[in-house]
């Protein structure tokens, strides 16, 4: 084990640190994963919460009257869910040594081996592998090497993969719906470009033809007609307030995106063949990453946990409550297939955009009942990052398990986040689940003997 995850105190073992997985992760993934533990809800009660002036977490009491007349059935397996990597292969592999799902041998992507847990256990990828981070493609192909060494991988859509799908998918075309998409993907879009151009066009390009900046700009932004078109062809799918702050970001996305490419080194030429090479890594039959979207679904549910991307809505809620969560999966790959924009902006995109704001689909006391009567307790999910690790808090009378842990160097360095990212949550058959995090000195333990009222556990 590397000094970075030694505990140097010599404290007598708590009675939760057993449940920490053992990091097999060498000097390559060397990071402040904790080696202490401490029970999750850490507070009994409300009153000793606020005295503390700790209110991250939910308490016990919280969660036993939450619980009570609830019949919890409880995962039959290991469950390992990341999120919010970022496109940072790093972050990616630290927290698959998290896990302890993985024994890393060498530096190498690939380099490492499942563990015995690892390979009965299912990695569910809980959203957003684009953007943001240094290299889309690489993390892509780790990805890949997880799935091609045996392990069961699930990959939840998150808003910046579908946004990225989109962007592809509708790149060039000028319908009032859909021509503004490819600008949509904004600045954080050209290290992706960037780096297709690198690693395929580089050494073709004395036999490229790029088109200029102005002939760009006529196959990829929206027309100038778009801005007074759009209204009315969104009207009734999205709220107005959102309309009129979609046109103000295409606006400012179309600005952003040329000064992003100039920063990089591009030209609006090289970005536009850019994107066609990435259509076809992407879309066609034969593409090299093909494989990501087909294999990406809206949500998995686990006993009594959905996992999701961001949330749920009333029209999601009733969809899971009549047709459970493979309806709402099938439903999912309908639109992925037939209709994105109405993917995107519809309810079944709000699972993976909102944040319970005043501008998102609601999620009101009925879509709450609908969730319980399907027997979902809690929604384990990200989205919406955070400085500390996972937590537990309760939104719209559910339980929410959030898991966005800020992993990727480019958010932490953004947030003023100290070291490499790395956190997962485990869930174990035997009715405990662990949250880790770099940015918390101990692993979090939830027991649900403990906190739950009645516990089920096939």
């Amino acid at each position: 084990m590397s000094s970075a995850l030694r505990t140097k105190s010599r404290r007598t073992p708590g009675r939760h640190d057993g449940a920490i997985p053992r990091y097999r992760g060498g000097p390559w993934s060397e990071c402040a994963l904790p080696t202490r533990a401490e029970a999750w809800p850490k507070f009994g009660t409300r009153a000793l919460r606020d005295l503390s002036g700790d209110d991250y977490d939910i308490t016990r009491e919280d969660l036993r009257t939450y619980s009570q007349g609830k019949i919890w059935v409880w995962p039959a397996e290991h469950i390992f869910f990341l999120c919010d990597v970022h496109a940072d292969t790093e972050a990616f592999l630290r927290c698959l040594v998290a896990t302890g799902g993985i024994e890393r041998t060498g530096s190498g992507d690939t380099e490492y081996t499942l563990t015995e847990v690892g390979r009965s256990a299912t990695f569910v990828i809980g959203g957003d592998c684009f953007d943001k981070g240094p290299e889309n493609l690489r993390l892509l192909r780790a990805l890949g090497g997880l799935i091609d060494k045996g392990a069961r991988v699930e990959i939840l859509a998150g808003n910046h993969d579908v946004r990225a799908l989109l962007g592809l998918a509708y790149a060039g075309d000028k319908s009032p719906r859909t021509s503004h998409l490819w600008v949509r993907m904004g600045k954080k879009s050209i290290p992706l470009f960037r780096e297709i151009y690198d690693q395929y066009l580089t050494s073709m390009n004395g036999r490229i033809e790029y088109p200029t900046d102005e002939e760009v700009r006529a196959r990829l932004f929206p027309p100038d007609s778009w801005f007074d078109e759009f209204p009315a062809v969104a009207a009734g799918r999205i709220l107005p307030q959102k309309i009129e702050r979609e046109i103000v970001r295409i606006r400012e996305k179309m600005v952003e995106l040329v000064e992003r490419a100039a920063e990089m080194g591009m030209t609006l030429g090289q970005v536009y063949v850019a994107t066609q090479l990435a259509q076809r890594l992407f879309l066609q039959p034969n593409g090299e990453f093909r494989w990501f979207f087909e294999r990406m679904r809206l949500a998995r549910r686990a006993g009594s946990f959905l996992m999701i991307h961001a949330g749920v809505d009333d029209e999601t809620a009733a969809l899971i409550h009549s047709h459970g969560v493979e309806g709402l999966n099938d439903r999912f790959r309908e639109l992925v297939e037939d209709d994105l924009w109405e993917l995107y902006h519809g309810p079944v995109g709000n699972a993976f955009r909102t944040k319970y704001r005043d501008a998102d689909l609601p999620l009101t006391e009925g879509g709450t009942e609908l969730m319980h009567r399907s027997g979902i307790y809690a929604i384990v999910h990200g989205h919406k990052n955070l400085l500390r690790g996972p937590r537990l808090t309760m939104r719209r009378g559910i339980l929410n398990v959030e898991c966005d842990s800020s992993v990727d160097c480019n958010t932490r360095r953004l947030e003023g986040l100290a070291g490499p990212g790395a956190a997962a949550l485990v869930i174990r058959p035997d009715g405990q689940m662990i949250a880790l995090s770099v940015d918390y000195p101990y692993a979090k333990v939830f027991t649900s003997s403990r906190n739950l009222h009645m516990v089920i556990q096939t």
